[in-house]
């Protein structure tokens, strides 16, 4: 039995608060890419103010200032306008005026006048800040329905990405008689997030006549297959219908199942819900349930009933999922439920159900690089094979897991591009315009506080517009600092120039070839899942506890030290390159071999904990090609974890062997548990 790796959280992608130390530079050995030729210009993010005091005094005032500006940022962050007033009053001079400024108004914008507001925005015009500002502006003035300056601010917001201020926009017009009922559609697909904007906006459209009673009864399944008690409440009570019993059948459907099924339309939808949620802990209650009451229902709500245990029953990959699906049929399915068809039926090998679903698809989600190419697998399944081409060729170029899958599809394989920046190298003057760029001087900084959220803003913000030459160079120039992410996300960034070394680096190789080497792991692949797990981003903690490059749990690092024979470890060592890197790729050794060889079920296990794969493999009676049981991970987190390692592992094999690579044979065939993985 190996410790469980916690999922949530516990990889990269789903932590948002990590800490930064500077990684250590790259070092070139065999089988490692070879960094493009630079020239160095140093960089002085953090330098000590021009005071004429002696170094020594200069960086510890330094220091003293940085500490008062992190209490400031504190303060902003609960809302304490006075004691944030005194402590920018002690900032006079400092690195980051804007948003010293912008920490001393941000607790008093609900009572600033505009002016105060607008002479900032003018100061910082063009900046990350100033449009953090109106970001938090325009949410203040959706919340005061102040529509005049809204719809006058609303236009200058240029990231437009807080779904807040989206509803807000849409209940700005609506109020005004404009129609947003379709538009609404689209956007209102979140209960979870609504808030008092998305609240606000429903009740418009309800009252309004915009939305008709079959949309607020979309919401209330939304709402209960999101598990939103506040949105389920208000809209029962726009439905007529008791918001006491919608809570319950959120939170207590057993509770709501047993009080019946009601009279209304309103009120059957409540019970379905309630039967939904059931089903999340007894499927065999919920069918009970559903099939008693199914004489008082009529055809399109007893298929609503089946969705929602459908459902609940592909979330568990329960054997019945498919036959729950069959007796959805004609029921309206919401975004998750059609993707979750489309899995079962994938599992089950019905091609005639895969391409039935997506094509129901909205059109935006059948978009999506993976329903375009399960459809396409569906044509040629189909005999469809011109239909199918035309699809995969349609997101072939894209290098990402179903864009590497299709493109085999079209009878190629992954390839290196050849590197723009291995050509002509950046020069001095291109790495010195990258040094005095004021965005990417404040995004030094922040890394330097270890304030990672807002160097990330700051730096994103800084390459809008940029050429793919410049983010070539602007990525070379993270390479210098020794910010490996935002390299790799500034490099990812180009559309016709490449350079896979910047996308996909191997720094530490002096360390990890000899330790995967020793054990045998393919050095690809777990160069693909540090890309993944931390980005190398070598103390990086996650919200569970998970640290460094491998993201390896205190509990599993203790563990595997014992096993492996590692007598003076401590827990402070887990973010040591050295030993993260041992204890990593020894784990990661321990579940590969636990999944007979199967990268694919030892990626999920390093994930989610080879208990859960285990289980997950367990349910499988036939040989299931790889690609759809990585599709049909019931973990989110999960199968996104997996399809990005083994699409980060092919471009490194690639990149390392210098030859074209097969994502597909890496794949291979998962077998049911006891029988031989069909590996490459």
């Amino acid at each position: 039995m190996f410790p469980l790796k916690l999922l949530a959280g516990a990889s990269f992608a789903a932590s948002t608060l990590l800490s930064l130390a500077p990684a250590l530079a790259q070092t070139a050995q065999p089988g490692a890419p070879a960094a493009s030729p630079v020239t160095t210009v140093p960089a002085s993010p953090a330098a000590a103010p021009a005071t004429g005091l002696p170094q020594a005094a200069a960086t510890d005032a330094a220091r003293e200032q940085d500490a008062i500006f992190l209490q400031l940022r504190d303060a902003a962050r609960q809302n304490d306008a006075a004691k944030a007033a005194e402590l920018a009053a002690r900032l006079p001079g400092y690195a980051i005026p804007s948003y010293v400024d912008y920490y001393r108004l941000k607790p008093r914008l609900g009572s600033a006048s505009n002016e105060e507001v607008l002479d900032f925005l003018k100061r910082y015009e063009g900046s990350a800040i100033a449009d953090r500002l109106r970001n938090d502006w325009l949410l203040e003035l959706g919340r005061k329905r102040d529509w005049l300056n809204f719809d006058r601010e609303l236009p200058l917001f240029v990231k437009n990405d807080d779904y807040q201020v989206k509803c807000y926009a849409l209940l700005s017009r609506a109020v005004k008689g404009q129609n947003v009922a379709s538009e609404a559609r689209a956007l209102l697909d979140n209960p979870p997030l609504y808030g008092e904007a998305c609240a606000a906006l429903v009740a418009q459209l309800a009252q309004s006549g915009q939305f008709t009673n079959a949309d607020l009864l979309a919401q209330l399944r939304l709402a209960g297959e999101m598990h939103a008690t506040g949105p389920s409440r208000r809209t029962a009570l726009l439905l007529g219908a008791s918001d006491t019993r919608a809570a319950q059948a959120v939170d207590v459907p057993a509770l709501a199942m047993a009080r019946g099924i009601g009279t209304t339309r309103a009120e059957h939808e409540i019970y379905l819900v309630a039967v939904g949620r059931m089903a999340r802990t007894s499927l065999k209650l919920a069918t009970v349930a559903l099939n008693k009451n199914a004489p008082k229902l009529s055809a399109e709500e007893k298929a609503i009933g089946w969705s929602n245990i459908a459902l609940a029953a592909s979330l568990v990959l329960a054997p019945e999922a498919y036959d729950y699906w069959q007796r959805a049929a004609g029921a309206p399915l919401s975004e998750t439920q059609a993707e979750w068809k489309t899995r079962i039926a994938l599992r089950r090998g019905d091609w005639k159900m895969v391409r039935a679903t997506i094509e129901a698809m909205p059109a935006d989600q059948r978009a999506l690089s993976a329903w375009t190419y399960w459809l396409g697998r569906a044509h040629q399944a189909q005999g469809r094979k011109e239909d199918a081409q035309a699809l995969f060729r349609r997101i072939a170029d894209q290098n990402n897991f179903y864009g590497q899958l299709a493109l085999e599809e079209i009878g190629q394989q992954i390839s290196i591009p050849p590197s723009a920046m291995g050509q002509t190298a950046p020069t001095a003057a291109e790495l010195a315009q990258m040094a005095a760029n004021p965005g990417f001087k404040r995004a030094l900084k922040f890394f330097s506080l270890r304030l990672r959220f807002e160097g990330t803003r700051e730096w994103n913000w800084t390459l809008q517009n940029f050429s793919d030459r410049q983010l070539l160079v602007a990525a070379e120039y993270a390479r210098q600092n020794e910010i490996l992410d935002r390299m790799v996300n500034t490099s990812e960034r180009t559309r016709t120039e490449f350079d896979y070394t910047q996308r996909f680096p191997a720094p530490h190789n002096d360390i990890l070839h000899p330790t995967a080497q020793g054990l045998g792991l393919d050095q690809a692949w777990v160069y693909g899942l540090i890309r993944q797990e931390s980005r190398f981003i070598s103390d990086a903690q996650s919200g569970v506890g998970a640290s460094g490059l491998m993201q390896v749990m205190p509990s599993t690092g203790k563990w595997v030290a014992e096993k492996i024979g590692m007598t003076d470890y401590g827990h402070g060592m887990l973010n040591d390159i050295r030993t993260n890197i041992l204890l990593g790729t020894n784990y990661l050794n321990m579940v590969l071999n636990n999944a007979e060889g199967s990268q694919v079920l030892a990626t999920a296990s390093y994930n989610a904990g080879p208990g859960r794969t285990r289980t997950w493999r367990g349910l499988l009676n036939a040989p299931m090609e790889g690609a759809v049981w990585v599709e049909t991970i019931p973990f989110e987190e999960t199968r996104n974890y997996v399809r990005n390692v083994m699409s980060n592992a092919t471009n490194y094999a690639a990149l390392f062997e210098k030859r074209p690579q097969s994502l597909k044979a890496r794949l291979g065939t998962i077998m049911p548990r006891g029988g031989t993985i069909a590996l490459p």
